[in-house]
């Protein structure tokens, strides 16, 4: 029977967009994939979208549709850009699944059975406005140690301290804005803190981590593992844990599941025996993932797998982040790059899987992408190196011989006397077992070169028959017959090579070539006797006015740190409109002009500002949580429009009698901007 390979790549969240960063490990992993089809193996690639969590039901709620509407809507997003890029899943699936409910009960009911549940007791912050309790990033406030404002529940962004949510100063709900209060509550944890031996035997085996991930997962074994926290409370989207009312899996329980329950899908699809292939001894499995979720791969995963009595992968293949430019990722700066944005901004996307595949090493490295490197590469390497070695020869072959290859090669000219009675072809063939080799073990970056010095070498050998000249001798056509069915050859195993990297070009190549798909094996074959087509321009330069508006699609311009935003830049997508209303429900709303006459800041709240404000024949009390973007002081006096007739609501800090109107895009990072009615507009005025 013929060995599997399964392979994963870390499941995509399904409440934001793909970015170039994201597809650096999909571009990783497709290469990888397509470099073992080409060889005939049996190789699937599984992937599915995360689609769990407190951050999908908040999402769904302020947009005013369903978890179940906002996943699908990423779903065909997700799946619509990786297409573009030509990361070919044999099976893209999702984790709001029967299947993957499943599992993760299997994997639950297994692990409780083996005594490997606890239940605890433990305090949380809770937002008593939304009823809920909060998780770590949905709480903010001042770090117990720098100082600095506006920090997360986890940890630091500034002076980079971790701490417990419960550490920050002014403590306030990202959710309402209100202050948290501490609630107990039962939850379920996974004992990882008894998994130390068992992990430490599987990280030691040979093959199953890069040595600098080894060497990360040693710390944390030697620091002691923790027990894990499954479970989270109500309100939660995402799986309800068995006998266990209004207790919900953590994502990160029931999401690697997904590589199972997705592959599982797959089967069923396809009529093939899940457990006969997941679990065969000479089955291998590999996740593809980024350095920034090794610990939940390496240690929480395979320890949950081994104590249900699952099979655990056989290898964790790490890689690093990506930077622009030297820098991190900024929206401010525009390289905060999506998908999306790159596949409309009529840029070539398989540019960018050469350009990544040209940095990629085994080792889980940040690689960077230099837009100036960028155009350089992909102009003289791809467009002026690589595909220009067809455009020399197939004119000549069109007007000369009627695309007819001919019967036999032409022979190495050289002054080195052990290659001139070699084809050229005979001396680029010789990389293929090297090639392969790097291939196999991810040393994209290597394969590359050795890929580009063969293209150097035959472009030699163009410059050295002169194939231009030969066309100007009547008595040289039999021999610029040979040279161009060497080139047109010579460019058939170029393309083999670079096939896992470019496959969409390749495509188009096979179609020049008139040919079937190429693989590997083809490498032992020479194409002679046989009719081509017509050749038309495969790929076009990139330009640099391409990238410059590329990032500029991207740039989001950010306020400063110290002052409120007061601009605000361009924007790569737009939130759909709401659904169509009639007059009669527009008519509801009571929509008045108010001035300012005081406003304050309000003690202990992190998001709100207090508003008197004046409409004509009466005056309202408002709390608006616009403190992100103005300061009290500069709102006295002006003139805006409130919701008049909305119901009051008892807060913390106070009645709230109505709701002053803002805009803002849905990332409100990018600006909040109350609305100001035009110069002459009194208080008291009805919007109509």
């Amino acid at each position: 029977m013929q060995n599997t390979t399964i392979v994963t790549c870390a499941l995509p969240y399904a409440n934001g967009d793909i970015h170039l960063g994201h597809m650096v490990e999909h571009i990783q992993a497709d290469i990888w994939v397509r470099f073992q089809k080409m060889h005939q193996r049996r190789c699937y690639f599984i992937c599915a979208d995360d689609t769990h969590g407190t951050p999908i039901m908040l999402k769904a709620e302020q947009q005013g549709i369903t978890p179940e509407q906002l996943i699908e809507a990423y779903y065909k997003a997700h799946t619509a850009d990786f297409a573009g890029f030509g990361i070919a899943y044999d099976h893209f699936y999702t984790t709001n699944s029967p299947e993957n409910k499943f599992v993760a009960y299997d994997i639950y009911n297994k692990l409780k059975a083996n005594d490997k549940i606890a239940v605890k007791t433990i305090s949380q912050l809770f937002d008593e406005e939304k009823q809920m309790f909060l998780p770590d990033r949905f709480v903010k406030g001042t770090c117990p140690k720098c100082k600095s404002e506006d920090q997360y529940g986890d940890n630091c962004e500034k002076c980079g301290t971790t701490y417990a949510p419960t550490d920050l100063i002014n403590p306030f709900s990202v959710v309402s804005g209100s202050t948290p209060v501490l609630r107990e509550s039962e939850h379920y944890f996974y004992k990882l803190s008894g998994a130390g031996n068992f992990l430490a035997s599987w990280l030691g085996t040979s093959g199953r981590l890069q040595s600098e991930a080894k060497n990360k997962m040693q710390e944390w074994l030697e620091g002691g593992l923790q027990d894990w926290d499954i479970s989270r409370d109500k309100p939660y989207f995402g799986f309800e844990i068995p006998d266990a009312p209004g207790k919900y899996f953590y994502v990160w329980l029931d999401a690697p599941v997904g590589y199972l329950s997705s592959f599982m899908h797959f089967c069923t699809q396809n009529g093939l025996d899940f457990n006969q292939l997941w679990n065969a001894e000479d089955t291998e499995i590999y996740h593809f993932i980024g350095k920034d979720i090794l610990y939940f791969h390496a240690l929480f995963w395979p320890a949950v797998l081994h104590d249900a009595g699952y099979r655990t992968p056989n290898g964790l293949f790490v890689h690093g982040f990506l930077t622009v430019d030297g820098q991190k990722m900024s929206k401010s700066r525009g390289t905060f790059i999506t998908a999306r944005s790159f596949l409309d901004s009529g840029i070539n996307p398989e540019f960018y899987r050469y350009y990544i595949a040209s940095k990629l090493t085994s080792k889980f490295e940040d690689i960077d992408l230099s837009f100036d490197d960028f155009v350089a590469r992909i102009n003289s390497e791809l467009v002026g190196k690589f595909v220009n070695i067809a455009a020399r020869s197939a004119g000549f072959m069109a007007k000369r011989f009627n695309n007819q290859l001919a019967g036999e090669l032409a022979t190495y000219i050289t002054t080195d006397n052990l290659a001139q009675y070699q084809t050229i072809i005979e001396r680029i063939l010789v990389i293929r077992y090297e090639l392969a080799d790097l291939y196999q073990s991810r040393e994209f970056s290597k394969a590359i070169k050795l890929i580009m010095s063969a293209v150097d070498e035959v472009n030699q050998y163009v410059d050295q028959v002169k194939p231009w000249l030969l066309a100007k001798d009547e008595a040289q056509q039999a021999q610029l017959h040979l040279v161009c069915t060497t080139l047109i050859n010579a460019f058939r195993v170029l393309s083999i090579y670079l096939k896992p990297v470019v496959p969409n070009l390749v495509g188009k190549i096979e179609a020049f070539l008139n040919i079937p798909a190429l693989t590997w094996v083809d490498l032992d074959s020479l194409l002679l006797n046989h009719a081509i087509n017509d050749y038309s321009h495969l790929i076009t330069r990139v330009e640099v006015a391409q990238i410059n508006n590329l990032i500029e699609l991207n740039k989001v311009v950010a306020p400063p740190e110290d002052a409120p935003q007061t601009q605000l830049a361009l924007k790569s997508s737009y939130e759909a409109i709401a659904e169509t209303i009639s007059i009669d429900d527009f008519s509801k709303i009571d929509l008045r002009v108010a001035k300012i006459v005081a406003a304050s800041h309000v003690k202990g709240a992190d998001k709100l500002i207090q508003l008197t404000l004046d409409l004509g024949n009466e005056q309202r009390n408002v709390f608006a949580g616009i403190k992100s973007a103005y300061d009290p002081a500069d709102l006295v006096g002006k003139h805006t429009v409130m919701v008049a007739n909305l119901a009051a609501r008892k807060m913390k800090f106070g009645m709230s009698e109505g709701m002053v109107l803002a805009a803002s895009f849905e990332d409100k990072d990018c600006g909040l901007y109350i609305l100001e009615p035009h110069a002459g507009a009194q208080a008291g005025m009805r919007v109509r």
